[in-house]
C-alpha cells in the first residue's frame, strides 16, 4: 500500500475524483494557464459544464456504456491479465514487445476512475505499482510509449495521488529521452529502454509533435525542465520547416531536417501535430505553441478543408503548392471537429461532424478511410476507433443539442452489433461484410468507451475549464499553477 494510500483512503472514492479535477471543492479555481487562455478566446464558446443539461441526456446510456467497459475488461482480465492486448476471437494475448508494459491496463486505469469503478482501479493500480518496469532491452515507438503509458500515468497520477504512479513516469521519461539525440532536436521513431539506443530516422509530424502535453507535464511535476524543453524544441524544429505556405508534410527526416514526402493533410501521421499546439496552449499557456496554432490553422483551413457537394471535409494537398492531391477522409481525420469545436470554430466543427457522420451511417460503421469525391471506400477495416465519438462528446459539450446524443447512441448501438464477442470487442477486417478481426487494442478502452461515457455522463464528470485531455483521451491538470 502507497503512502499516499494510506493518508487518503478514500483517494479512488467518486468525490475524490470530482474534487482532484477542481469541482466539489469550495476553493477550486482554474489553472492560470487556462484561465488566460480563456479569456483570450473571444469568439470561444462557453466552457462551462454546470447546468443546462437535457435531463434527457441518457444516465441509462452512460450505464450502459460502463457496462460494456466491463464486458471488455473482464474479458481482457481473464484471458490476457499481465500481457499487452487482448486476442477477443482466439481468446488469447498479444504483447508489443518481448516483455509485456501491461498497455492495456495502463491506458484503461483513468477511465476506471472516470466510470466510478472503484474497486477495479485500485486493484489495477496496484498491479501497476507493484509490476510495471521499464528495464527491458526492448526497442519501443517513442510515440505510442508517450501518449498511451506515460500520459497514463501522468493522468493518474494526479487523480490518485499515488507517488509510485509518479515514479514510474518519471523512470519512463528518463529512458525516452535519448529520442531528441539527433542533430535536428527531432526524435527518432525507436528506443531502447536499457541501452537508451536510437533508430529509424524517417517520422512524421505526429510522431515528433505528439508530446509536449505528457514531457511537459513530467517537467511540471518533478520540477524538471529538461523534459518540458526536449519536446518543446523538437515541436518548433518541426514547425520551422513548415512550408511558405504554412503546411507540413506527411514525412521528415529527423537527422537532415528534410521533408520525404509533401503530402499534407489531418490524418493520421500529421492529425496529433495540430492537436499539441492548441492543448498545448491551454495546458502551459506557451504563447509560442498558440501562434504556432493560428499560423498552422489557417492554412489548414485554406488549402486542406474541400467543401463538397457531399459536405465538408478535409482532404489532401501538396504542402508547397496548396494543389489538391487527394479526396480521402478517415476515421482518425474524424478527432479535428472536436478540435476546431475546442477551439471555437462551432461551424466548420458542426459540419465537419455531419460529414463524419455520414460516413459512419453510409456503411452501418465507419470505415477507416473514405474517398469523400464518390463516397466510397478506400480501406475498409474498422480498429474501434475513438475519433468520431471524441467529437461528439466536445460537440455536446459547447452545443448542448440533442444531436451529438442521437449520433452517441448510434456510435454505441453499431459497436455492440458488429464488434462485440462473448468476451470483448473486436476490431472489423471489413466493414461491409462485418467480419471481425481479432484485435482489441487498448486506445478501445482508453479512448472510444470513455468518450462515449463522457458524453452521457453528467455533466460535472468532466471539467474541461480544468482539464486538458491528451491525445489517448488522458486528463491532465495544471495542478502546478496556484492562485
Amino acid at each position: 500500500m502507497s503512502e499516499s494510500q494510506k493518508t487518503r483512503p478514500e483517494f479512488l472514492s467518486r468525490r475524490y475524483f470530482l474534487w482532484s479535477i477542481g469541482l466539489f471543492c469550495a476553493h477550486a479555481k482554474p489553472p492560470l494557464s487556462l484561465v488566460h487562455a480563456l479569456s483570450r478566446q473571444q469568439t470561444r464558446p462557453s466552457a462551462s459544464l454546470k447546468g443546462d443539461m437535457n435531463p434527457q441526456s441518457g444516465s441509462d446510456t452512460a450505464d450502459r456504456v460502463r457496462q460494456e467497459f466491463l464486458h471488455a475488461w473482464n474479458g481482457y482480465k481473464q484471458y490476457a491479465w499481465g500481457h499487452d492486448e487482448l486476442k477477443p476471437l482466439s481468446k488469447g494475448y498479444e504483447d508489443w514487445h518481448k516483455a509485456p508494459l501491461y498497455m492495456t491496463p495502463v491506458d484503461s486505469l483513468d477511465t476506471m476512475i472516470v466510470m466510478g469503478l472503484d474497486q477495479e482501479a485500485a486493484k489495477t493500480r496496484e498491479f501497476i505499482v507493484n509490476h510495471l518496469s521499464f528495464n527491458h532491452d526492448v526497442y519501443v515507438k517513442n510515440f505510442e510509449i508517450t501518449i498511451r503509458i506515460l500520459g497514463g500515468l501522468l493522468s493518474c497520477y494526479q487523480l490518485t495521488n499515488d507517488k509510485g504512479l509518479l515514479q514510474l513516469a518519471e523512470d519512463l521519461g528518463n529512458r525516452l529521452l535519448p529520442v531528441f539525440s539527433s542533430p535536428t532536436g527531432m526524435p527518432y521513431v525507436n528506443v531502447n529502454l536499457k541501452t537508451g539506443g536510437v533508430r529509424d530516422e524517417e517520422t512524421n509530424p505526429a510522431e515528433v509533435g505528439t508530446l509536449l502535453l505528457e514531457f511537459g507535464t513530467l517537467s511540471k511535476l518533478t520540477g524538471k525542465a529538461i523534459y518540458y524543453e526536449k519536446a518543446k524544441r523538437a515541436l518548433t524544429e518541426l514547425f520551422n520547416r513548415r512550408s511558405s505556405i504554412g503546411l507540413v508534410g506527411s514525412g521528415i527526416n529527423v537527422k537532415t531536417g528534410t521533408w520525404t514526402d509533401p503530402t499534407s493533410h489531418i490524418g493520421g501521421g500529421i492529425d496529433s501535430y495540430y492537436e499539441y499546439l492548441w492543448k498545448s496552449w491551454l495546458l502551459f499557456g506557451d504563447k509560442d505553441c498558440e501562434q504556432m496554432w493560428k499560423t498552422s490553422i489557417a492554412a489548414v483551413n485554406k488549402y486542406l478543408a474541400d467543401d463538397s457537394p457531399s459536405g465538408l471535409w478535409y482532404g489532401q494537398a501538396n504542402m508547397n503548392t496548396g494543389a489538391r492531391t487527394g479526396t480521402e477522409f478517415g476515421a482518425l481525420d474524424a478527432f479535428y471537429a472536436g478540435l476546431l469545436a475546442l477551439s471555437g470554430d462551432m461551424d466548420r466543427a458542426q459540419r465537419l461532424e455531419e460529414s463524419g457522420y455520414k460516413m459512419w451511417t453510409a456503411f452501418g460503421i465507419e470505415p477507416e478511410v473514405l474517398d469523400y469525391s464518390k463516397m466510397k471506400i478506400a480501406f475498409n477495416g474498422y480498429a474501434l476507433r475513438p475519433e468520431i465519438v471524441e467529437s461528439a462528446y466536445y460537440l455536446f459539450h459547447y452545443t448542448k443539442s440533442p444531436r451529438y446524443l442521437e449520433m452517441g447512441r448510434t456510435f454505441l448501438d453499431s459497436l455492440v452489433k458488429y464488434c462485440r464477442t462473448d468476451v470483448a470487442y473486436a476490431a472489423l477486417r471489413n466493414v461491409e461484410t462485418k467480419e471481425k478481426r481479432d484485435k482489441m487494442e487498448s486506445f478501445f478502452l482508453a479512448e472510444t468507451l470513455k468518450y462515449l461515457y463522457l458524453l452521457f455522463a453528467p455533466p460535472e464528470t468532466l471539467d474541461l475549464t480544468h482539464v486538458v485531455v491528451n491525445t489517448e483521451a488522458h486528463p491532465l491538470r495544471a495542478t502546478w499553477v496556484s492562485g
